[in-house]
């Protein structure tokens, strides 16, 4: 997805005015990164919204299963320690992180890091654009991320602690530990 980057400096919006940005321009999809730049991205185009919903589905049904935290998609904007404001094609929190939140925190851009992130490379992303940001999540707290390109059938998978993994042609993913028990199958993805 394309991404123009404007410098805010000499307009630093707060983080309810980076809000409110965003709840008055709906068409339009914003991040900021935490030297606070406004990113706006382009929406996806078919192929791309489609695998990202079927990704996301696929985790929504696991977790529907067992209830153990919440799965947002990539309308979800999440503060990020840093400052950063992200928002990941799917992701998922635990409970406990969830009902931590205030009544109001719910409502607005969620103040944590996201556990698991999945990222879904589109025809328009710069790839070391991507990696910086799933990179970015692993230092904000996130467990497990994927990074996932259709173009080449390639997965990065980013763990607390360890090197990238990367992943040719593989079928399907696990959550490991994070996500116990949920598999993504990736056949319709590609």
């Amino acid at each position: 997805m394309d991404t123009l980057i404007l410098d805010c400096q000499s307009i630093e919006l707060t983080d309810e005015q980076f809000y409110q940005l965003c709840l008055n321009n709906r068409d339009l999809r914003f991040e900021r990164n935490a030297n606070g730049d406004l990113l706006i991205m382009s929406p996806t185009g078919g192929e791309t919204g489609n695998r990202n919903a079927g990704i996301t589905a696929q985790l929504w049904v696991w977790n529907e299963r067992d209830k153990l935290g919440k799965v947002f998609d990539s309308s979800t904007g999440f503060k990020l320690p840093n400052g950063a404001d992200r928002s990941p094609d799917a992701s998922w929190i635990p409970l406990v992180k969830w009902n931590s939140l205030t009544s109001e925190q719910k409502q607005k851009f969620l103040p944590v890091c996201p556990d698991f992130v999945i990222e879904l490379l589109s025809p328009s992303d710069k790839l070391a654009k991507i990696q910086e940001k799933m990179q970015e999540y692993l230092d904000n707290g996130t467990r497990l991320g994927w990074l996932i390109n259709r173009r080449d059938q390639q997965v990065e998978i980013y763990r607390q602690g360890k090197e990238v993994e990367r992943l040719d042609f593989p079928s399907s993913l696990s959550g490991e530990d994070v996500l116990s028990g949920f598999m993504l199958d990736l056949e319709s993805i590609w």
